[in-house]
């Protein structure tokens, strides 16, 4: 039996670890160090003491290694509008779904998505996005998530300086 907790304060450095996992899964390359690190760190460990927050994280816990993760997954809860097809206008959002290399095959990220899903029913969302990998992608459908083809586009903002104006 897979033991699922919520994470708490004290794991904040370690779900960090589990994100650089992760974002080398998505990128193919192992992000770099640096100050990113330690701010998200900080993040979590003011977003995990709010235990009504609008962020969960839930983990599993390397069963030969005490104080380190296996697994982890953290998703959050964004307030938009509401519109017809969700009227309340909250939306879960996932964000980091990571298992370390030597745990994977043993459904740590399926029990941490199920215990995630269920804290999104208990807080009343009904709509859950996520950015999947390939590899994600049959747990992800397994689960009940669907493709969607959206015209989503970004733009990245540089810092705010102080005294500019802004583009001219």
């Amino acid at each position: 039996m897979i033991r699922v907790r919520r994470a708490v304060v004290d794991d904040a450095r370690e779900l960090v670890r589990l994100r650089g996992v992760m974002l080398a899964a998505m990128h193919g390359r192992q992000p770099a160090p640096g100050p990113w690190q330690e701010t998200a760190v900080e993040t979590l460990r003011r977003r995990l003491a709010d235990a009504d927050g609008s962020l969960a994280a839930f983990v599993v816990d390397k069963p030969d290694g005490p104080g380190e993760l296996a697994a982890c997954v953290i998703g959050v809860i964004e307030c938009r509008l509401g519109g017809p097809d969700n009227p309340s206008g909250d939306i879960g959002y996932v964000f980091n779904v990571a298992t370390d290399p030597g745990y994977r095959r043993r459904g740590y990220s399926r029990a941490g998505m199920k215990a995630l899903l269920g804290w999104y029913r208990q807080r009343g969302v009904t709509r859950v996005d996520l950015g999947a990998s390939k590899d994600g992608e049959p747990l992800y459908r397994a689960l009940g998530f669907v493709p969607r083809s959206s015209p989503t586009m970004r733009l990245t903002l540089s810092s705010a300086v102080a005294g500019s104006s802004g583009p001219r």
